[in-house]
C-alpha cells in the first residue's frame, strides 16, 4: 500500500516506491537520496512546520507539499 510520506507518524520507517512531480522537483529529490527502494524514517511530523526525515544517513527537512509527492510503503513502527 503506497501512501504519501507526509501521512506517516513519527518513528515510522518506510521504503520509497515512487517520486512524482515536475522534472526539476523529481531530479532534486533523487539527488537528495529519495530513490526507489531507499529506506526513510520519519523523525518529526505534524504541526505547520516541515517534515524531518532520515534518508541514507542524512537528515532532510521537507515542506509538506514536497513530502506529499514522495510515495512510500510503510515498514512499521520502530
Amino acid at each position: 500500500m503506497e501512501v504519501p510520506l507526509v501521512m506517516l507518524p513519527e518513528s515510522t520507517e518506510a521504503i520509497v516506491t515512487r517520486v512524482w512531480g515536475g522534472r526539476g522537483l523529481v531530479r532534486r529529490l533523487l539527488e537528495m537520496g529519495f530513490t526507489q527502494g531507499a529506506r526513510v524514517k520519519v523523525l518529526h511530523c505534524g504541526g505547520p512546520g516541515p517534515v524531518l526525515v532520515d534518508v541514507r544517513g542524512s537528515r532532510v527537512a521537507l515542506g509538506v507539499g514536497v513530502a506529499m509527492r514522495i510515495l512510500v510503503r510503510p515498514e512499521g513502527r520502530v
